[in-house]
């Protein structure tokens, strides 16, 4: 393995705000020298595992407690009345409502198309002998849409439409009150619940809200089977406690997105494109990759002169100027594509020549944005893809959340007498050589039947 050392590259006209990270002489073990923030969940266990146990003993009591000491509003009522979903949404920018019908139109689109596996017909093993496979949606799942820095409506979208799709007959979702809105969530995010039917809403946040969801509260909200969207430290926390009580759909950190680029991308999208996710979070990560020395001192430049007309110039450029971001300089496009794979980002974009053909040789990433005019923004909100994806490497093992995060998969044997007979002997013997008589018997007692 080859020395990581920082860029004595020419200087630009502007002062830098990413970091550069020179693997031009590196071969291999790549994950352990690219940048990554602290995301560390074990830590805020001790404050959230308080918060969680009280929901469950006390309930509502205790989430009105925890509205006020955290939200510093406490909601006119826990659960969202249906006539307020139904005034937000009629209140809607006409064309804020066209926007959100288009994303959830195609959002659904390819959730149909695409996500949704029909029942396959059932493998017939032997004579008589059938093992089919059913895909049974969730009964009830509780759904977190963050309502921090950013209250993230398109949150709704991506989690409500996929489980609609699956089939899910009962969904709940929290969002926490807000003191600007009367202790209410965000109106976008009630507008977009009633314009996708969903009516069972919670004015509650943070792990306090998993905590319900988890547990249930008596006379207010039903436990769950599986809770899903992103959210902070805490709410992350939370689902790490309650997990194995219900299901999670994963343990997302902070958001973070990768750009592999060439000499033909153009700096101010490469530019644009790092800013728009450093605008989530302070600890939002945010990594080109790129052999081009010019192309890396024009996105400096371009960076800092974004960043400076931009609103949230502050929490930007934290991020930028943070361990998890950085320019990665490398040889050649076949070591950006290993660097690439090795970071395993939430959100991938290729602005190289032949975006398609190097988007193809890619094999960990969460999703990929490809060309000049696919921005990770586009996939935010109305591509029609997810954007609850895995972070913080995590997109090597698993994946973003789809129709078929909201189903289970439940085998089907069949078995006619003759059948069982067949592969009796087998049975019998693989039970007794795990010491398990019994096992052998439930075969054997069949045999004279």
């Amino acid at each position: 393995m080859g020395t990581v050392r920082p860029s004595s590259r020419r200087p630009t006209r502007i002062g830098r705000v990413l970091r550069t990270l020179d693997l031009t002489g590196v071969d291999g073990a790549y994950r352990s020298l690219l940048p990554r923030g602290e995301f560390d969940v074990e830590a805020a266990l001790d404050r959230v595992r308080p918060i969680v146990d009280d929901v469950a003993a006390r309930g509502a009591e205790a989430l009105t407690e925890y509205s006020h000491r955290f939200d510093g509003v406490v909601p006119p009522s826990l659960r969202v009345p249906a006539d307020v979903l139904a005034r937000c949404a009629s209140e809607l920018d006409p064309q804020l409502a066209q926007a959100f019908a288009e994303a959830i139109r195609r959002r659904r689109a390819v959730a149909e198309s695409l996500e949704r596996d029909a029942d396959p017909a059932p493998a017939q093993v032997a004579d008589g002998a059938r093992v089919g496979l059913r895909n049974v949606p969730v009964r009830r799942v509780g759904l977190y849409v963050p309502g921090g820095l950013a209250p993230l409506a398109s949150s709704v979208i991506m989690n409500v439409v996929p489980a609609q799709v699956a089939g899910v007959t009962s969904i709940a979702i929290a969002s926490p009150p807000q003191k600007d809105f009367g202790g209410l969530p965000h109106p976008s995010i009630l507008a977009l619940c009633h314009l996708l039917g969903v009516d069972e809403v919670y004015a509650v946040g943070g792990a306090q809200a998993i905590a319900m969801f988890a547990h249930g509260v008596a006379d207010l909200c039903e436990p769950v089977d599986l809770v899903t969207g992103p959210g902070n430290i805490y709410v992350v926390a939370a689902k790490r406690l309650v997990r194995g009580l219900v299901g999670i759909d994963a343990e997302a950190g902070p958001t973070e997105i990768a750009i592999v680029a060439d000499a033909t991308a153009d700096p101010r999208y490469v530019a644009a494109d790092l800013i728009s996710q450093a605008e989530h979070d302070p600890l939002a990560a945010a990594v080109l990759i790129t052999a081009s020395e010019d192309l890396a001192a024009r996105v400096q430049e371009e960076v800092a002169a974004q960043v400076a007309a931009t609103r949230h110039a502050e929490r930007v450029t934290t991020a930028l100027a943070g361990e998890q971001s950085a320019i990665v300089l490398v040889r050649d496009l076949d070591q950006a594509v290993a660097v690439a794979d090795a970071y395993a980002a939430e959100h991938l974009e290729i602005q190289t020549a032949d975006a398609a053909a190097v988007a193809a040789r890619i094999s960990n990433a969460g999703a990929i944005f490809v060309g000049d005019y696919s921005p990770v923004s586009l996939g935010d909100y109305s591509a029609g893809s997810t954007h609850v994806l895995p972070t913080a490497g995590c997109a090597c093992h698993s994946s973003g959340l789809t129709v078929r995060s909201f189903m289970r998969t439940v085998h089907v044997i069949d078995y006619s007498r003759e059948a069982l007979l067949e592969i009796a002997d087998g049975v019998e013997l693989f039970a007794l050589a795990e010491n398990l008589p019994a096992h052998a018997n439930a075969v054997t007692v069949r045999r004279d039947a």
